[in-house]
């Protein structure tokens, strides 16, 4: 689930990448959904790179913390 202001859905992430997929332009389909180009153009790359799973809700949680202070 993502936070309460997202404006796709996984299920809107789906139409996105479908519309884009089938020859309309980016910044037309972004327009439509209501989101940014850069936004669109992301979740169209994290489909081709990873399929559908590129699509899911993803954690905001640091990979790493380089600085972290020890326990």
């Amino acid at each position: 689930m993502g936070h309460a202001n997202a404006r796709l859905t996984v299920h809107g992430r789906l139409v996105l990448v479908t519309r884009v997929a089938a020859g309309r332009p980016v910044a037309h389909v972004a327009k439509e959904l209501g989101v940014s180009r850069q936004c669109a153009h992301r979740w169209v790359r994290r489909f081709r790179d990873e399929g559908a799973a590129g699509l899911a809700d993803r954690s905001s949680r640091p990979h790493h913390m380089p600085s972290r202070t020890s326990a």
